[in-house]
């Protein structure tokens, strides 16, 4: 039975917060409600489990504790209802181009051996921006740079990609933007406007589909975000220009058209999306699959939006939070984070927030 997520109302029951590198106040919150919408006659609640977050970008669950990654550079890390703000040290100062800083990040799969994480952060050289993927050390409250698996990945004032995830093959996949170039996606040569495959060690995998090349697909705009079924099939989300944002199957070594074509346009050995926004826009970010259903935190849609390829039917899950940057689904609940301090939305009071919602069976 394929699960779906509707809220008609959102109660706030927990906020933290938080300043400097550390603090574990807690402060109760009164009640809200906000209007959603979504699938007629079909309900949920959602929860604030956190507030006053500083541009979160990544979400990171290891049991019950969260690892909330802010474009700010820093991680907030929750864990058993306390919230701590811990300090990361980088080679390379934070770029302060719009879209940029301190992105993508996930754990090593064995955290609790190595205390070891992946990062994707924007910094600024010689009077250009550039991407680097890097392994962090957490040790004494601290997480620091370690060792550099992937520089100079092309950046701009803006479309930094920044999406890090774990593949069921223990790859290591990141989304690299067009840097606001758009040829560079089509050229093979350059990392820009690619999905990138790693092995854990930086090195490149020998099955890539590119020979002596980290790309895995390319022809991509700004990919923000990356998830798999339960067959291993790779599926990522796309912001488009002036619309046609997409949701795109993705398969190695293909190529996904930008800028040759977008929509429905067709090109001999281009790939079409499965989904796309026409002329409107989601500004899709992080995605989560679950049950044959793609969700989607869309930033300029301030939603959650659903997908399932299957029917080719397209649905709103979640509406009322404002600007959605990532989304999680964990055991019975899907987590998500707003993203109203980035410039660009109108924050609300004690924003942002990690939200939990109950996944519903349907």
């Amino acid at each position: 039975m394929i699960k779906r997520l509707l809220v008609l109302s959102l109660a706030v029951i927990m906020a933290g917060g938080c300043s400097g590198n550390l603090n574990k106040d807690q402060d109760k919150a009164s009640p809200q409600s906000v209007e959603t919408t979504g699938q007629p006659g079909k309900q949920g609640q959602a929860e604030v489990l956190l507030s006053n977050l500083k541009v979160p970008w990544s979400i990171e669950k290891k049991g019950e504790t969260f690892y909330l990654s802010e474009r700010t550079g820093s991680i907030v890390k929750l864990v058993n209802g306390q919230m701590v703000r811990e300090k990361v040290n980088l080679q390379k100062r934070l770029s302060a181009n719009p879209e940029a800083g301190f992105l993508g990040f996930v754990l090593s799969p064995i955290f609790k051996e190595t205390n070891e994480a992946f990062a994707y952060y924007t910094y600024d050289q010689d009077e250009k921006s550039w991407n680097r993927i890097v392994v962090l050390s957490y040790k004494g409250g601290q997480w620091t740079e370690q060792k550099v698996l992937l520089d100079g990945i092309p950046s701009g004032q803006y479309h930094h990609g920044g999406r890090l995830k774990i593949g069921p093959d223990n790859k290591l996949y990141a989304a690299a933007g067009d840097a606001n170039e758009d040829e560079i996606a089509q050229d093979i040569s350059s990392l820009g406007g690619k999905i990138l495959r790693l092995n854990l060690d930086g090195s490149i995998p020998e099955d890539n589909p590119f020979r002596n090349s980290y790309v895995y697909s390319l022809g991509h705009r700004n990919t923000q975000g990356l998830a798999w079924d339960e067959k291993g099939q790779l599926y990522s989300s796309e912001h488009g220009p002036s619309g046609h944002d997409e949701i795109n199957k993705v398969i190695a070594g293909h190529n996904y058209g930008w800028p040759l074509i977008i929509g429905d346009e067709k090109k001999n050995d281009m790939e079409s999306p499965l989904f796309h926004s026409g002329t409107n826009t989601w500004a899709p970010s992080g995605i989560a699959f679950h049950e044959g259903i793609i969700y989607a935190a869309a930033l300029r849609g301030e939603a959650i939006k659903g997908f399932n390829p299957g029917k080719n039917e397209e649905f709103h899950v979640f509406t009322g939070a404002g600007r959605i940057r990532d989304v999680l689904v964990d055991g019975d609940y899907l987590y998500f984070v707003s993203n109203n301090t980035d410039g660009r939305g109108n924050p609300a009071k004690d924003d942002d927030k990690l939200y939990r919602m109950p996944l519903s069976s349907q």
